[in-house]
């Protein structure tokens, strides 16, 4: 087990406990480097992850790798993550999430891109697979986290908390954003 750290190591060690494998900082993290995925293009972003993280190769060669990360947001972070456990001689490289696929914006102070721009709002789980080059993929589902939370599921009517990035479902009506995002909004409804 491999968090792509810092963001997925709490849910990496309760993984590593729960499923009985080893806890690997397989990864290595420069702290000063910010973070990449709301860098403003993709040639930024590309070489934030190359200066941010780095493999170690002694914890990955050879082996089968799950890497576990917090989010998936436009893909760029884990394509490049993947590459460079591969890079280290990782025979398989598996991921999984520690939050459900995100499928839309955030509006409430999140930078997060425009829905067109979110690799969960334009592939499936598998076709996000191939596209970040990993041998399998998995989210954690919207009940999963509710009840890691402590809650006994999602309550529709009234969600104990904000999940829109997730669901769709916005607190507060968006009226104040461009018509592009409001029919964004409406057509994944």
């Amino acid at each position: 087990m491999v968090p792509v750290p810092d963001s997925g190591v709490p849910a990496a060690m309760g993984y590593a406990v729960q499923a009985g494998v080893p806890f690997e900082l397989g990864i290595i993290r420069n702290h000063y480097v910010a973070r990449t995925f709301i860098e403003p293009t993709d040639q930024i972003r590309h070489l934030g992850v190359k200066l941010k993280h780095s493999a170690n190769r002694a914890m990955l060669d050879g082996k089968r790798v799950v890497l576990v990360d917090d989010s998936i947001v436009r893909g760029t972070t884990s394509r490049k993550i993947v590459e460079m456990v591969r890079q280290a001689g990782a025979s398989e490289v598996h991921m999984r999430i520690s939050s459900p696929p995100t499928t839309h914006s955030c509006f409430y102070g999140i930078d997060t891109p425009s829905r067109r721009q979110l690799l969960a709002a334009q592939h499936d789980v598998a076709a996000m697979a191939r596209l970040i080059g990993v041998d399998s993929l998995a989210f954690i589902s919207l009940d999963g986290l509710y009840r890691a939370l402590g809650q006994p599921g999602r309550n529709a009517a009234q969600p104990q908390f904000c999940d829109a990035c997730f669901t769709g479902d916005y607190a507060i009506p968006l009226t104040d954003w461009p018509s592009e995002t409001a029919r964004e909004l409406q057509v994944s409804k």
